[in-house]
């Protein structure tokens, strides 16, 4: 494993963004954002697990929650995350028992259930939001080149500011 206190302008360029590997460009970008999803996970799950007492994937579940303010199917949670079922009832009873989400049957579905963000949720969020997204960019600093990471923060404004 890399040394995490290494400067990124020391680190070689990632080998998957190289012209002219046996690997199609679809693919070595595809590469890049595996290696770049990998080093940000792995630096998030000490900051939510210190700041929002609650593993990643229970994380990524609040998440999907916090854009949508209706709450969404268990199912549908399932579906984007590509998780089993089992795993996310489980996953959302936890998350339940600590007061960050609420479920309710869905009208007229008797195996339908929504999920929702409570207030305590969407207040650590908030307090958090700030330390997840420097985290964010440091971990995606770290990774990848400088193409790459323009790249990236052309896909998320703002990014580049942290």
């Amino acid at each position: 494993m890399a040394d995490p206190d290494e400067h990124p302008a020391d680190l070689p360029e990632c080998p998957s963004a190289q012209d002219g590997g046996l690997l199609p460009t679809e693919l070595r970008a595809w590469m890049v954002l595996l290696a770049a999803t990998g080093a940000v996970e792995q630096r998030l799950r000490s900051v939510v697990k210190e700041r929002l007492d609650v593993s990643h994937d229970e994380f990524l579940v609040l998440c999907l929650l916090a854009e949508q303010p209706e709450g969404l199917r268990m199912t549908r949670i399932a579906e984007l995350l590509g998780r089993p079922k089992t795993r996310l009832t489980y996953q959302i009873a936890c998350l339940q028992h600590a007061g960050l989400v609420t479920r309710k049957s869905v009208c007229g579905d008797k195996r339908g259930v929504e999920v929702s963000l409570t207030d305590k949720a969407r207040a650590l969020l908030r307090e958090a939001s700030e330390e997840l997204a420097s985290t964010v960019a440091e971990a995606l600093d770290h990774v990848m080149g400088p193409d790459q990471r323009d790249a990236v923060y052309g896909l998320l404004p703002g990014l580049a500011e942290k």
